[in-house]
């Protein structure tokens, strides 16, 4: 219930709602909060010369590299799997035919 009474002080409890729990605190304190930190995060980038396109441009480029750079490592992960595969997967084989061999498991 969001517009509860709290057991110890009889006062009104407000935010004990579902979606008060969830934004964290009563909706019209929220949007209050957030309106004036957008305000002064805008103040400050404009202060620093920041324009928001040019740093989503910029995001995106480094997401764009991050990718890009990943795949080179995922390759090379890939070969090196491969080299270690081609001598590791048949000593494994000789091993268990030996430990069959020989009666223990």
């Amino acid at each position: 219930m969001v517009f509860g009474r709290d057991s110890e002080s009889g006062s009104p409890r407000y935010g004990s709602g579902g979606m008060s729990r969830i934004i964290g605190g009563s909706p019209l304190g929220v949007i209050v909060r957030l309106a004036l930190l957008c305000v002064i995060v805008g103040l400050v980038l404009d202060q620093l010369h920041l324009d928001a396109f040019e740093l989503f441009r910029w995001a995106m480029d480094a997401l764009e590299d991050l990718i890009r750079n990943s795949a080179d490592v995922l390759k090379l992960i890939g070969r090196y799997f491969l080299i270690g595969a081609m001598v590791v997967i048949p000593v494994w084989i000789v091993l268990r035919v030996l430990r069959v061999g020989s009666g223990r498991r």
